[in-house]
């Protein structure tokens, strides 16, 4: 374990009678890059706002650097915000944006000068010093901006949807470009997205959330492929959702009953037995199409399409549950209304929605 910088301890808001978030708690290490992934309004802006003091909590505590800061006002905290639409000044040069935090607290001309040209550098604005914001790109600005926040000397950048605006290629080359910084640097990163491929890109760690809640925290691994909760795996990934009984347990594996057919899922260390009802969680890229694949688990091609390089099939299985199946390539083999068999390897399906109860410590 790494030297915590940041908790959040009981954390609850609400506006107007409605709960934005419902007791919240979280540590955050030093050097940390960790997202918060959720649909608009699941309360992840909200969080950001907390921590950086523009917002107040009707309950809980915000731990910086082993300080109760819940009550101070952001400029009494160590922490800068970037936020999606850059809030750079028009009138400014970029070399007076980026200098202004400096300035307000009285640096020295030639410190401001030194430590501008160093922010530059650092974010490959070179050159720009001059220049207006309306003379700048979209990715120029987003680098200003973060280079503005830099220079402050942060123990804590915050990031709310920063690279919204752009393009998707982009987009791309700025998580990129970001990532290194971050590592480069040092400074602990908190990140919000809804992109779930910026998440998964990006992070040490990623907070998924939703109605105000933790769904999961994890690495990118954990969240894609062991998702706990239903949501997580249809919101990170779009995994199919099937539900079924449990027939029996053997070798640390389940043979379930779904969509009139059976299919094993691995255990993990679930103290899951035979008779339970469980959801199972399959990601569409894992599921296999055959002829005949022995499990009786049947379905019938209701649509294939092709798009970027990506087969992708809706199926409907004799039960009448929907599921997707996807895959690299184009395969000529299943065609609309032809009766296939499908299954996946136990390894790539898991239980979600497990009862507190019922669920272990995976290995």
């Amino acid at each position: 374990m790494g030297e915590v910088l940041l908790q959040l301890e009981n954390i609850k808001k609400n506006f107007d009678g409605t709960d934005v978030l419902n007791g919240i708690d979280l540590s955050i290490e030093k050097g940390e890059f960790i997202t918060f992934l959720g649909s608009s309004g699941c309360g992840k802006t909200t969080t950001l706002r907390i921590i950086a003091g523009l917002e107040t909590p009707d309950e809980g505590r915000v731990i910086l650097e082993g300080k109760d800061v819940t009550s101070l006002e952001p400029n009494q905290r160590n922490v800068n915000t970037v936020f999606q639409n850059y809030a750079l000044f028009p009138h400014m040069t970029v070399a007076e944006n980026v200098g202004y935090g400096l300035k307000i607290k009285k640096t020295p001309k030639q410190e401001i000068k030194k430590k501008v040209k160093e922010m530059l550098e650092l974010v490959q604005l070179e050159g720009f010093e001059k220049r207006k914001p309306s003379e700048l790109s979209g990715g120029q600005k987003q680098r200003v901006a973060i280079a503005r926040a830099l220079a402050n000397n942060p123990s804590l950048l915050l990031l709310d949807e920063p690279l919204g605006a752009l393009d998707l290629q982009l987009r791309r080359t700025m998580q990129h470009e970001l990532k290194h910084l971050q590592k480069k640097l040092g400074i602990t990163f908190v990140y919000i997205t809804h992109d779930q491929e910026e998440a998964i890109n990006m992070s040490d760690r990623i907070v998924v959330m939703n109605n105000g809640f933790f769904e999961q925290i994890g690495t990118s691994d954990e969240v894609y492929n062991h998702p706990k909760t239903s949501y997580v795996a249809t919101f990170v990934g779009n995994a199919n959702i099937l539900h079924g009984t449990i027939e029996k347990v053997v070798d640390g594996k389940a043979l379930v009953q779904l969509c009139d057919g059976k299919a094993l899922v691995d255990m993990e260390a679930y103290a899951l037995e035979a008779g339970d009802r469980v959801t199972v969680a399959v990601r569409s890229e894992n599921i296999q199409v055959d002829e005949d694949c022995g499990c009786g688990l049947y379905a019938t091609v209701m649509e294939k399409t092709f798009s970027g390089g990506m087969l992708r099939m809706i199926l409907q299985a004799k039960d009448g549950t929907e599921l997707v199946a996807s895959r690299h390539g184009i395969d000529a083999r299943a065609n609309v209304g032809d009766e296939i068999c499908f299954r996946w390897e136990s390894d790539h399906a898991v239980f979600v929605d497990v009862p507190d109860c019922k669920r272990g410590v995976r290995k």
